[in-house]
């Protein structure tokens, strides 16, 4: 009896010792996973301040660059950038509004034409917006007068609605040339300016020659960022004009055939 009631407690005091050992073991993966976590919110924060301070230098470097660029011609190329991309957002929202699905316009004007008449079919292209719809109904409007007048009508109102298309491009154009025409005026001012430093200080100096060129070509490369910015506008626009004007003639005569045989259906 008394060995089993010693080996009784033995083996209570080996499993109270497991226990606390188990405790222990549990408080020090809890206390490393916080050390864990506290050491990867340090990281976090520190690649925070990082990109922070990243952000920050090149804020700071291009601000550095636009005042070495000389504030009166970098003033002048942003500000073709600026007046620029306004007219690029202005023609964006106008194109995207004048383009309509031609096909289904000419569906709904045919269904009306030969269901309602004339003046039914006038009436789908003053609900329809678009450039298209405005040639229908010119069209469509003169259809007393013949189909002579439709095609005349239909000619001379394509032709004020590609003006209104095509409005405000030329000064896109116009920017394009001009911001590179500044950024080389103020490249050779600059380099007028080095080369007045070099007069000035009786000595042909690298860093003085190479300080004054890098200055003087800020603009330049300043004119010629903007410039392709444009372009890139510009050749869509054109793209896109191309195509709702293509659009606008295939409908038109589409238009004129079908009052043609609507002409010979009602005599």
């Amino acid at each position: 009896m008394k060995r089993l009631f010693t080996l009784l407690v033995v083996t209570m005091m080996l499993g109270v010792a497991s226990i606390n050992c188990v405790k222990a073991q549990d408080q020090d993966t809890v206390a490393a996973t916080d050390t864990t976590a506290v050491v990867d919110q340090a990281a976090a924060a520190e690649e925070v301040a990082e990109d922070a301070i990243e952000g920050t230098s090149a804020h700071q470097a291009i601000k550095q660059k636009f005042i070495e660029g000389g504030v009166g011609f970098m003033s002048a190329v942003i500000l073709c950038l600026i007046l620029g991309l306004a007219i690029c957002v202005e023609r964006i929202l106008f194109l995207n509004l004048s383009s309509t699905n031609t096909k289904k316009l000419l569906a709904k004007i045919e269904t009306a034409l030969n269901e309602q008449g004339v003046e039914a079919a006038k009436e789908v292209c003053r609900n329809s917006r678009g450039p298209v719809a405005s040639i229908f109904y010119q069209g469509l409007d003169r259809y007393d007068a013949g189909l002579d007048m439709v095609e005349k009508a239909v000619i001379s109102y394509g032709g004020v609605q590609t003006g209104l298309l095509e409005k405000n491009l030329s000064w896109i154009a116009l920017f394009i040339a001009l911001a590179p025409m500044l950024g080389f005026l103020g490249t050779v001012i600059g380099m007028v300016q080095a080369f007045d430093s070099i007069k000035v200080a009786g000595d042909i100096s690298p860093a003085l020659v190479a300080g004054g060129i890098s200055v003087a070509l800020i603009t330049t490369m300043a004119g010629l960022i903007v410039a392709m910015i444009l372009q890139v506008f510009y050749n869509y626009f054109v793209s896109k004009i191309d195509s709702i004007v293509n659009d606008m003639e295939d409908a038109s005569i589409t238009l004129t055939d079908m009052l043609y045989k609507y002409n010979l259906k009602n005599k």
